[in-house]
C-alpha cells in the first residue's frame, strides 16, 4: 500500500509527494532511482517542516506508535486499515490527535467501490421498503497471504484484513447502533490466524447484516445481495452493476404451480413480470482520490474529515466484539 499511495500523490492534484521511508534500503534505493526522495531515517522524516501530512502504511502493529510519534511532530496523519488492533490503543491515537490538533484519520479506500455505493443509494432510496438483511461477502481462492497478514503478531488474519471494509461499509448503509454481534472463524490454510469468517450482526432497527470473507472459494457468491419488504437487490461482482426486482402486487389470484423433484410447489413459485418488475442499476461515479481531496480539506477547515475518529472507533468495537464473540462461540449483545 506504501507505493499505493506514492503514485496517488505523484498523481494527486491536492498533495505532493515529499519523499518516502522504508525500513528496506533497498526500496529507498528504488524510489531515489525513480526520481522519489528517500529519507534515511523516520525521525528525518519527522524534522522535516516542509511535510504536512504523513500516511503510514507498515504491518498493522506497528501503526499505533508511529501515529502518535508523528502527530507528536506537529505532522497530520493517515494510517492504513486496521487503525490499530485495540479500542484502548485507538483512544491513544485520538487523544494525540486532539492534543496536538493535527487531523488524524484512516484509509477507509472502500467508501468509494461502485458496489458498495449502489448498495448505499439504493438503501438510502427507500426503494426496496423496509430492509430485512444485507449479506456482504469477498471470496478468493488463494489462501490468505503468506508475509505477515498470515501472523497472529502482527496483527494477520481476514478479519483485520477485508473485514475492516466491510463492517466500515455495512455501518455506513446501515447507521443504527450495532445491538449483537456473532463470529466463525475459518482456520483452513493457516491455524495462527483467520483465514476466512462469517459474521452476523444485529441492527436496533431489526436490519440483519451477513459479512463474509473465504480464501479458499473457487465459485464465488455475490458481492451484495440485499432484501427488503417490497424488493431485492443482487451485485454478483464489482464489476458488474446492482440488479433490483422490485415487487408490484403482493398477491396473485392464481399462483402456477412448479413441478420440483418431489412434487409440486406454489410457495416457491417463482414471480413473473406481471407482478414484479427488474432493473440494472446505472453504476455510480466514483474516484478514490476524493478521500486525499477531503483530507486536505478537512485539515483546511473547509469541510469535515469523512473518516472521523467516532467511525473508526465503532468499527473496531464491532472487530473487537467479533474476537469476542468467535473465541466464546456465542452471539453477544452489545451497543455499538
Amino acid at each position: 500500500m506504501g507505493g499505493w499511495h506514492t503514485q496517488h500523490a505523484l498523481n494527486s492534484d491536492v498533495v505532493e509527494l515529499a519523499g518516502i521511508y522504508d525500513i528496506n534500503p533497498e526500496r529507498g534505493a528504488l524510489a531515489e532511482s525513480r526520481g522519489i526522495k528517500s529519507y534515511p531515517s523516520f525521525e528525518a522524516v519527522l524534522e522535516d517542516r516542509t511535510v504536512d501530512l504523513l500516511t503510514i502504511a507498515t504491518p498493522n502493529e506497528c501503526h499505533k506508535p508511529l501515529a502518535i510519534q508523528a502527530l507528536e511532530a506537529g505532522k497530520n496523519v493517515i494510517s492504513e486499515k486496521p487503525v490499530t488492533l485495540s479500542c484502548d490503543d485507538l483512544q491513544q491515537m485520538i487523544d494525540a490527535s486532539v492534543r496536538t490538533g493535527k487531523l488524524f484519520t484512516v484509509h477507509q479506500n472502500r467508501r468509494w467501490d461502485v458496489d458498495f455505493l449502489a448498495m448505499k443509494k439504493l438503501y438510502d432510496s427507500g426503494e426496496l421498503g423496509k430492509i430485512v438483511s444485507i449479506e456482504s461477502r469477498i471470496h478468493g481462492s488463494r489462501g490468505i497471504p503468506s508475509d505477515w497478514r498470515g501472523e497472529k503478531e502482527h496483527g494477520g488474519g481476514m478479519l483485520y484484513d477485508w473485514g475492516i471494509h466491510l463492517i466500515d461499509q455495512i455501518m455506513q448503509i446501515v447507521r443504527e447502533p450495532v445491538v449483537s454481534v456473532y463470529c466463525r472463524f475459518e482456520h483452513t490454510t493457516n491455524m495462527e490466524v483467520d483465514d476466512g469468517f462469517k459474521l452476523t450482526l444485529g441492527f436496533e432497527g431489526g436490519t440483519e447484516a451477513y459479512i463474509e470473507v473465504g480464501t479458499i472459494n473457487f465459485i464465488p457468491m455475490p458481492r451484495f445481495y440485499m432484501r427488503g419488504m417490497k424488493g431485492t437487490a443482487k451485485i454478483e461482482d464489482w464489476r458488474e452493476p446492482c440488479h433490483v426486482v422490485l415487487c408490484t402486487h403482493w398477491h396473485e389470484s392464481e399462483v402456477i404451480p412448479v413441478q420440483t423433484a418431489a412434487g409440486l410447489t406454489k410457495t416457491m413459485a417463482p414471480r413473473d413480470e406481471v407482478t414484479t418488475k427488474s432493473y440494472d442499476m446505472e453504476r455510480p461515479q466514483s474516484d478514490v482520490h476524493d478521500f486525499y481531496r477531503n483530507v486536505v480539506r478537512a485539515i483546511d477547515g473547509i469541510e469535515p474529515q469523512l473518516v472521523d475518529h467516532v467511525t473508526m472507533m465503532r468499527v473496531l468495537r464491532v472487530i473487537e466484539a467479533s474476537f469476542s464473540s468467535a473465541e466464546q462461540g456465542q452471539v453477544l449483545t452489545v451497543r455499538i
